[in-house]
This record gives C-alpha cells, structure tokens and sequence, in this order.
C-alpha cells in the first residue's frame, strides 16, 4: 500500500529484472559506477532465483510440476539489456542458455506451437492449466530472440527460431473474424480456463507489431510485411484514443472498449512506450545501412 505494508504474496522475481535494467540504463546515461554494480548485483540475485540457488515459494504444487516460459524470456531480455548498456560477462552466456532452453522445452515443432507452461522436462501437462497458450508472450519471446540474432550478425539458426516461433502464435493467435490478438487459447482446442481468453489486451498487440517489423526487415519476406500491417492497423484503429491520446487496455473480442481506465495495477507505461520507441530505432538502423 502507500506506507510500503505488504498486500500482495510475490511468486516471481520479475520487479528485480526490471530494476536490473532501470540500473544500467540510469549507469549508463551518468556514468555512476555505483549504480552500475548495483545492476550487476541485481543481475546476480535474478540469475540465483532463475537457476533455482535462491528459492521462491512455489507457484504450482508438487502434485502438478510444471515451469513457464517467462523466467528465460525474461532473462534474455534482462541479459540483453545490460550487456547493451553497461555490460556484464555473463550476460551472453545467460541468453545462449535461456533460448536453448526454450527452444528445447518449449518450442514444439510438431504441432507447431509455443508452450507457455510444461512439465519438468519440456512435457505437455495435458489439463486445463498446461494447455493453455498465450500467443502474445510466445510472440514478444519470438522478438527477443530475433533481436540477439541481429546482435550475433543475423545468426541464422536464430532467426528461423524466432520467425518459427512467430510463425505458430500468430496462426493460433490471430483473430480471423475480428482482427486481433486473442489473450488466451488452449493448445488443443479445446475450453481455456480463463473467462477473458477471447479478448484483446494492450499489450499482446505491441509485441506483435515489433515482432512482425524485425521479422520482415531481417528476412524480406512479404508475408511478415503484411502481418505487420495488419496488426499494426488493428491496434491503432480500436486502441488508441484518437482525442485524448494513450491507449486503452482491453477490448471486447469484437473490439468495443471493455473499460476505459488507461492505466491499472498492470498496464503501465511499459508495451507501448517500448514498441514505438523499438520501432523508430529499428526503422532508423535500417534505413541507414540502404
């Protein structure tokens, strides 16, 4: 609350990425080496939670094991971040093991899908909450990816990684009738959980639109031109207010406004400052080498 008294139980290390790389960056436009080996210590506390040294408790029971995607998506964009700010020597080997891990766990090829949960060793939890997909956060993993393969000299075994990966979500993700996002889906096809898995969240659409952009510049193929348009026209048409400014958070599948509050306990000024400060640079970067 205000006075800083706990309300909420914590299950994930995320807040201490995120100050990591508030750290570097403030290092890096002063110059405070304090504040750079501040970041560096976070760094070393998020990677004892990540590889299991320090111990949060647990999400999930012992009775149903399973580990998500976010913890090495996570990493490899906290990892990403300070070695492009302040740098850090662990920070490449830390991205080449998280995308190995998800390649190898969560990457499945042969139904052409991005697990957002699996079992201990990369199996599928056939029930209700191992089945279901988010094809937003697959999708801004895809763009993670995507992005340390233009800092490896456009590695290719990377970018087919990241362009499969996009590829899956937005065939599961992309709402045929409506245009759009869908929040939640179940990997089978069958009921999801969750009873907002059809709507349209922020953020799911600012991944997208990065994600399509890097894909088509760092490939040339027409088909990510056209997703990049398509999404990007969705999200800005039924999204943005055209009076006020911002955008709003979350839509009705049919893209009618579900509330008008632009700013919550979880949508803050994070997906879209990103995705169009993202873009800009990008954009400009390769315009520069034409």
């Amino acid at each position: 609350d205000r006075l800083g008294d706990p309300i909420r139980m914590r299950r994930y290390f995320f807040s201490e990425t995120f100050a990591a790389i508030a750290f570097a960056a403030y290092a890096k436009a002063t110059g405070d080496e304090e504040i750079a080996d501040e970041a560096r210590h976070l760094l070393g506390i998020c990677l004892a939670y990540a590889n299991g040294e320090k111990l949060i408790e647990p999400k999930y029971e012992a009775t149903r094991p399973m580990k998500g995607i976010g913890v090495p998506m996570i990493m490899i964009n906290t990892a990403q971040q300070i070695r492009e700010t302040i740098g850090d020597p662990r920070c490449d080997r830390v991205i080449s093991d998280c995308i190995a891990q998800i390649e190898r766990d969560f990457v499945k090829d042969d139904i052409r899908c991005v697990m957002e949960q699996v079992g201990p060793e990369g199996e599928i939890v056939d029930h209700i909450d191992g089945r279901t997909l988010n094809p937003g956060h697959a999708i801004e993993g895809a763009w993670f990816i995507l992005h340390e393969a233009r800092s490896r000299g456009n590695d290719p075994h990377l970018i087919d990684l990241g362009c499969r990966m996009l590829d899956y979500m937005w065939e599961r993700g992309w709402d045929k009738e409506y245009g759009g996002i869908l929040y939640f889906q179940d990997v089978y096809g069958k009921p999801v959980q969750e009873y907002w898995q059809d709507m349209k969240f922020w953020w799911p659409q600012n991944e997208t639109i990065i994600a399509t952009l890097l894909a088509y510049l760092m490939t040339g193929n027409e088909k990510y031109k056209n997703w990049h348009q398509q999404i990007n026209q969705y999200a800005y048409d039924h999204f943005h207010d055209k009076i006020n400014g911002e955008w709003y958070g979350y839509l009705h599948r049919d893209g009618k406004i579900a509330q008008t509050a632009k700013g919550n306990l979880f949508k803050g000024p994070f997906h879209l400052p990103r995705q169009e400060w993202y873009c800009m640079q990008t954009l400009k970067e390769f315009n520069s080498l034409k």
